[in-house]
């Protein structure tokens, strides 16, 4: 297969999708031998992971979700006008209305992760057409025998610039043995080096959410409901290559060619847990709805997005196959427009830290595929944070299984100007991280999904809709205590009914008859003491009237 070289063919091939990491290496000569690991898996942009967090002895480490019994404090907040605060984005200094917010205090380092079942088809168009179309069913015929079974369970990744599939997937899946592998390679880039993927002939890609698929008791992976599938047809996308030793595989990753023509309704207090191929996943209940479609539920508080660089389409770069006389992709399906690889951006994000601030900074990405937020080195050097010893320091494997130790920071506050209620969080851990943009230049930061983790919420793609830009809709999810389990959707206070509920599940596991995803109290996929722990602990709580 040929391979395509050159800087400007690499950028223009899929630079965003996977890191290209710039990171400050501790000080020379620092001590970190007071200092302890912690093991974790944490999803960063494209493809790269967090395998440890490091902290001093005598600091706490970032907050981990994982823990049911443990939210971070919130404080509803009145923000002061704009004429008595020098630290309001340009958007509120319009206008003298004092803005609410609703503060976070202490939001984990890791979000939930969107996983999504993923199945592919051979719906394509003619050589000419070179369009991805949209679709509200199921186009194509499937590739496997049993596409029910033989589907994948990847994420929803409005940072990836392409839809991916990694190969042992893409095997499963039937695309290899229906032959829709392309000539061509690219080669993408990694934190310290690169990949290679293939670029798919045209094919159908349609997703649903966890909901989806169905417990079986005879088969581990659950059966796929494939009536409710939505996705886009006559689509290249990228196919991982059998990984080199020791090397991870491409995640499964449908990215913002798809994200842009749907809208995704993201209920974070419903999390669904199921068991695919020997590995568990548990995500929030994600629906697809048309962008225009008239169902799409609504909250009270909206902030719109830019497509940037501005996109009207996807579509694939076709090239002559010599071989066949036939049109095929050099490279994959991307949003194309005044240039290719747009991506979703917050027209505006403030960050404050001790006397420092970055107002109104306009490159900070939406990544629903990132667990965890980044700030750039030029916004990190505006805070000065680099006058400051790392809060804590993180290891990143990227896609090439090579190892990177960069830093960490609890900021003072990020805030983001909305419509309604401000997004506002403070004593923020981010990680310090040069990320490529598809601009050019670097990136000033990535929104992950920590701090979509107390919210449920809509993001809108809106297909290049010429009146109404890309959205998100949002209303913070009302506290609950923990134990509420019973009765369904929980009555504020933790008696005897959940007691009965606890004691019907316990030592469920997901494939269970008997299991209870409410009962799951510290999310490991077991109901056990630890969780009947979580239930002594909030024994005889109310919430108040």
């Amino acid at each position: 297969m040929l391979k395509n070289n050159g800087f400007l063919r690499l950028k223009t091939a899929l630079v965003l999708l996977l890191l290209a990491v710039i990171c400050r290496t501790a000080a020379a000569g620092a001590d970190r031998t007071n200092w302890k690991r912690q093991e974790v898996d944490l999803r960063m942009t494209g493809g790269s992971r967090i395998k440890a967090i490091i902290h001093p002895q005598d600091k706490p480490p970032p907050r981990l979700s994982k823990r049911a019994d443990h939210r971070p404090k919130r404080l509803r907040k009145k923000i002061l006008s704009a004429e008595a605060s020098s630290q309001l984005a340009p958007l509120a200094r319009e206008s003298t209305a004092p803005v609410y917010a609703n503060v976070i205090d202490s939001p984990p380092i890791d979000g939930f992760v969107p996983w999504i079942a993923v199945s592919p088809t051979n719906a394509r168009s003619d050589d000419m057409d070179w369009d991805a179309h949209d679709s509200p069913y199921l186009v194509g015929n499937y590739l496997t025998t049993y596409p029910q079974i033989d589907f994948a369970i990847g994420l929803y990744d409005t940072g990836a610039a392409a839809n991916i599939m990694g190969n042992a997937n893409a095997e499963r899946a039937g695309v290899f043995d229906a032959e829709l592998e392309g000539p061509y390679t690219t080669l993408l880039a990694g934190a310290t080096g690169y990949v290679e993927a293939n670029v798919s002939h045209p094919l159908g890609v349609f997703i649903d959410g966890l909901d989806a698929i169905d417990p079986y008791p005879y088969d581990p992976n659950g059966i796929l409901d494939m009536s409710s599938m939505v996705g886009e047809w006559n689509t290249s996308i990228l196919l991982g290559l059998v990984p080199a030793y020791g090397a991870p595989d491409l995640p499964t990753a449908i990215g913002a060619p798809m994200a842009a023509y749907y809208a995704a309704h993201f209920q974070v207090d419903q999390q669904i847990t199921v068991t695919h191929n020997g590995q568990d996943f548990t995500a929030p209940t994600i629906s697809f709805y048309p962008w225009d479609d008239p169902y799409i539920p609504t909250y009270p508080n909206r902030v719109y997005l830019e497509l940037r660089p501005p996109g009207g389409n996807v579509s694939y770069f076709p090239i002559i196959d010599f071989e066949t006389l036939l049109f095929v992709p050099l490279y994959p399906s991307m949003i194309t427009g005044d240039s290719i690889q747009s991506l979703f951006f917050f027209p505006e994000v403030d960050l404050a830290d001790g006397n420092n601030t970055a107002i109104a900074q306009d490159k900070f990405m939406y990544d629903t595929g990132a667990q965890v937020t980044v700030l750039g080195t030029t916004v990190a050097s505006r805070l000065k944070l680099y006058s400051q010893e790392p809060d804590f320091e993180v290891e990143i494997m990227d896609v090439t299984g090579t190892i990177t130790i960069v830093d960490g920071f609890f900021l003072d506050s990020i805030q983001i100007p909305t419509i309604g209620e401000w997004l506002s969080f403070t004593n923020v851990p981010v990680v310090i991280l040069n990320v490529p943009s598809p601009e050019g230049d670097f990136l000033n930061g990535i929104i992950g999904m920590n701090l979509f983790s107390e919210y449920n919420f809509v993001f809108n793609g809106m297909a290049f809709d010429l009146y109404t830009p890309p959205y998100i809709e949002f209303e913070q999810i009302p506290y609950h205590i923990p134990a509420d389990i019973a009765p369904p959707g929980g009555d504020g206070k933790v008696d005897s009914l959940d007691l009965a509920d606890f004691a019907e599940a316990y030592l469920a596991i997901p494939t269970s008859l008997n299991w209870n995803s409410k009962a799951d109290m510290v999310s490991d996929a077991i109901i056990n003491l630890y969780d009947f722990a979580i239930l002594g602990k909030y024994w005889g709580q109310k919430l108040a009237p």
